[in-house]
């Protein structure tokens, strides 16, 4: 019916509604971010050749040739100890001095220009890309459930990545600090060898300190390009150089750990398998439909089936029980469609619920170890290390301790920040895992420990 001339409003249905409310969100979606998708997806878009592979040259590793004569050997020493002697601190200051003469300095990076991208701002980019999960008004609460799973499983994904991604990247830093320490190290050897006052044995022994340290710096650097491409991937960033840039926005650390450890707003150790199980949604609409189906059992059948199930696991016997499994020969039990239903659900869900009480345990123990871990290698080890960095400083300053006693001293501070890098992502790995199972979704286990923090240690020996 038309009245006055116009046509009365159209009121579409629900699932018309969704479709509507989905492609605004894609379109919203594609307005945010014109065409990029398609121009990812050609072939023939021109793209930015990805930065090439930056890495450190190796160091030498050949014999020093030793003087033709006693005249060579005396000038090659007088040459050395006259450079040596125009600065105070003696070699380590002249290595410091030339490596900051033009040509040999780094070039500077844009690091404190740009915005540091911490995690809420990474969320809001990876959300841009995955409108499946968004919720919307006409959904029922099964609907709007799974998508509430499948939302904190996408944040914790990405908060993991993120993590990483700023871990690998401090860790890259201080392995590049153990690098110019070792190279330090293995260039006074090659002085003190021209000069005559080192053997051969001690300075191989020094080029292959660095040697050690430049393989370990670069499969952190590896490591770091491997998590920041995964972290473009989940950001949607598909140019190269823009995947590249992207180290540079990241934050320098993770945040120091809490100093108390606490399971949650409102929560305590008491009631927290409780709270793992009221955030799984279709564990509360199983348990309820299991029992309809046990209210629906008489009782007496029910225990007529305990007691079969009883039976045939006391006939497991012998030296193998495991070879076979149990079994059951009363048909009218079988055969009663009711009991097996009831019998099924009842088994799933004390399953299920068993599962997940355990992840809670699990998942909350985790937490409190790495937490404790992270804040013992930042109280504790480091302090001593930076202590004992110190006071080899202040020993060396009195000349009571060598050059290469300095050298040792700082790779090993530098391995003890390494060491508490990792910690500190291993907390928050766990804390991430955490939150994610008190949102609804399940619990892997605990973080494997990464192979990025080894490589201080490795190159911290003298």
């Amino acid at each position: 019916m038309i009245v006055s001339g116009r046509v009365p409003p159209h009121r579409p249905g629900p699932l018309r509604a969704g479709l509507l409310i989905g492609l605004a969100l894609a379109l919203s979606t594609t307005q945010a971010q014109p065409l990029d998708a398609l121009d990812a997806a050609n072939p023939d878009h021109p793209s930015h050749p990805p930065p090439a592979l930056a890495l450190p040259a190796a160091g030498d590793t050949g014999p020093s040739a030793p003087p033709g004569d006693i005249a060579q050997a005396r000038a090659i020493w007088q040459r050395a100890n006259q450079r040596v002697a125009e600065f105070p601190r003696g070699h380590i200051d002249l290595l410091r001095w030339e490596a900051r003469q033009p040509g040999d300095a780094p070039v500077a990076s844009d690091a404190g220009t740009a915005p540091a991208l911490d995690f809420t701002q990474a969320l809001r980019l990876s959300l841009r890309h995955r409108p499946e999960l968004f919720t919307h008004a006409d959904m029922n609460p099964l609907a709007r459930a799974r998508v509430q799973v499948a939302y904190a499983g996408h944040v914790r994904d990405l908060r993991r990545t993120w993590i990483d991604a700023v871990a690998t990247r401090q860790s890259e830093r201080l392995l590049g600090e153990a690098l110019d320490a070792a190279r330090t190290g293995s260039e006074l050897g090659q002085r003190m060898v021209d000069a005559g006052n080192w053997s051969q044995a001690r300075q191989l022994r020094e080029q292959l300190i660095e040697a050690r340290a430049w393989q370990a710096y670069a499969d952190a650097h590896g490591t770091a390009l491997a998590t920041q491409e995964r972290l473009a991937q989940q950001l949607g960033m598909w140019d190269a150089q823009a995947a590249r840039r992207l180290a540079d926005q990241l934050p320098t650390s993770l945040p120091e750990p809490p100093a108390q450890l606490a399971p949650g707003e409102g929560l305590s150790e008491a009631t927290l398998e409780a709270a793992v199980l009221r955030s799984d949604l279709a564990l509360a609409q199983q348990r309820l439909q299991t029992r309809r189906d046990i209210v629906a059992l008489v009782p007496a059948w029910r225990q007529s089936w305990n007691d079969a199930v009883d039976a045939a696991l006391d006939a497991l016997s012998g030296p193998d029980p495991g070879a076979t499994p149990p079994h059951i020969d009363n048909l009218s039990l079988l055969r009663d469609h009711t009991l097996q239903r009831a019998s099924s659900a009842e088994a799933a869900l004390l399953r299920q619920a068993s599962e997940r009480r355990s992840m809670a345990r699990q998942a909350w123990a985790a937490l409190q170890l790495r937490h404790a871990s992270a804040r013992h290698a930042q109280d504790a080890v480091v302090a001593l290390q930076a202590a004992l960095a110190q006071e080899t400083l202040l020993r060396y300053n009195g000349m009571l301790q060598s050059s290469w006693e300095l050298l040792a001293s700082a790779r090993d501070r530098l391995a003890s920040l390494d060491a508490a890098v990792q910690a500190r992502r291993g907390y928050w790995l766990a804390h991430a895992d955490w939150q994610a199972l008190l949102a609804g979704t399940g619990y892997a286990g605990p973080d494997t420990p990464t192979t990025s923090g080894t490589g201080t240690a490795a190159a911290a020996g003298h």
